[in-house]
């Protein structure tokens, strides 16, 4: 469920910013550029937690 739900806020969020960009350089909403830049966003987000080291950092006594 939590792709699911990373998808649709994400899918939402791309595509109101592909209107409101859109708009302000005035570019036609296109519904396939933001869908596209959504997947990628998406995955973006699921694999970046991932990649980073969850484990606390520790200095070395000088």
């Amino acid at each position: 469920m939590k792709y699911f739900w990373t998808f649709f806020w994400t899918f939402l969020l791309v595509q109101m910013l592909t209107y409101v960009v859109g708009s302000m350089i005035g570019v036609d909403f296109n519904l396939q550029t933001g869908t596209i830049l959504s997947v990628v966003t998406t995955i973006l987000i699921l694999i970046i937690p991932t990649i980073i080291p969850n484990d606390p950092v520790h200095k070395g006594s000088h």
